[in-house]
């Protein structure tokens, strides 16, 4: 299962590395706990519609791009055999995927049936996207 608050946090951190800011200029930027942030970017907490918007815009983006972004992701994930539902196979090999459109390419390496890693590829810049 792909989780959203998951796919938000590393396009989050893709775009937060991608300007080589720490975690700290942006969570004073966005007036947020650096360790709230940080949990955001992990995907262990999810960030309401309000914070959202305020670390986009310390990060000087739209928050419809980002949202776009994930939108993006998510979909090709969806058409993805085996990223949202289970896998029936337990084996140590994973399984690997890839779906492409015009801008994004994903690739799903799925590990387990609880697990998969998700690589995603923008505009030739790479952010990688783990989900659980």
């Amino acid at each position: 299962m792909v989780l959203l608050r998951r796919v938000i946090g590393d396009a989050l951190r893709a775009r937060r590395q991608g300007q080589h800011r720490t975690l700290r200029e942006v969570s004073t930027a966005a007036n947020v706990s650096l360790g709230y942030l940080s949990e955001i970017e992990r995907g262990q907490k999810e960030a309401s519609s309000e914070l959202l918007a305020a670390i986009c815009e310390a990060l000087g983006a739209r928050l419809s791009e980002l949202l776009g972004e994930v939108s993006s992701t998510l979909s090709l994930a969806e058409n993805m055999e085996g990223v949202l539902v289970p896998v029936d196979d337990q084996s140590s090999e994973s399984k690997r995927q890839v779906a492409m459109d015009g801008n994004v390419s994903v690739s799903v390496r799925q590990e387990s049936p609880l697990k998969a890693t998700l690589h995603a590829t923008r505009n030739k810049k790479r952010d990688v996207i783990y989900a659980a």
